[in-house]
């Protein structure tokens, strides 16, 4: 088993980026190289959960202000955080050069097991291996969980699998994928001592 020990960077990777349209307005600050700072705020507290989450097993700091028209559905507001999410993770990098740019972790809870495996090449995809029943999770149509995922992955210019093997709730399976991703994130971006393009290529498509 090989151990990745974090590189020191010279700055903390920090970025607030800002969504406002007639449906939502978002706005949310994230810094990688620092834990501990949890403040998030939005209209849907079951998202704020797993943002929360996201953070905590990521071990970043975030913050976030999320409103939006969730008396018409929930879609928007979490889409869009999904989005600004994203963007701020991808201007905190400052570019995907220097990073180790791949991870994946695969995250179990209780009895649900689910794989997330990210690449940060600029090129944006998600490949969406999970189901839910057709009952509400924290008052939300779990599917839509596919759409913040989408959003992240658009944003962040990721490519984004989320493989869930089995699940015993769709709470667990809905967490076990922020948690995952999270995880694989945290090793994406560790930085590694060539500061060009971890790429044969010499370059990525950002």
């Amino acid at each position: 088993m090989t151990k990745i020990k974090d590189l020191p960077t010279t700055q903390e990777r920090i970025a607030t980026v800002e969504r406002t349209s007639k449906e939502t307005q978002v706005t949310i600050t994230v810094n990688l190289d620092k834990a501990g700072k949890r403040d998030i705020q939005t209209d849907l507290p079951f998202l704020s959960h797993m943002l929360d989450a996201m953070a905590c097993h990521g071990r970043f700091s975030l913050t976030v202000r999320a409103s939006g028209d969730i008396q018409v559905d929930a879609h928007h507001l979490i889409e869009d955080c999904g989005i600004v999410l994203g963007q701020a993770i991808y201007e905190a990098l400052n570019g995907i050069s220097g990073i180790q740019r791949a991870g994946d972790f695969t995250f179990p809870m209780d009895g649900t097991l689910v794989l997330v495996a990210i690449d940060i090449c600029g090129r944006r995809n998600l490949t969406w291996n999970a189901k839910f029943g057709p009952h509400l999770v924290g008052h939300i149509d779990p599917n839509l969980f596919h759409e913040f995922f989408k959003g992240l992955a658009d944003g962040m210019r990721t490519t984004i699998h989320v493989h869930e093997f089995y699940g015993d709730n769709d709470h667990h399976v809905i967490e076990s994928i922020f948690k995952a991703f999270s995880r694989a994130l945290r090793e994406a971006i560790i930085p590694i001592e060539d500061s060009g393009p971890l790429s044969t290529k010499g370059m990525f498509d950002d």
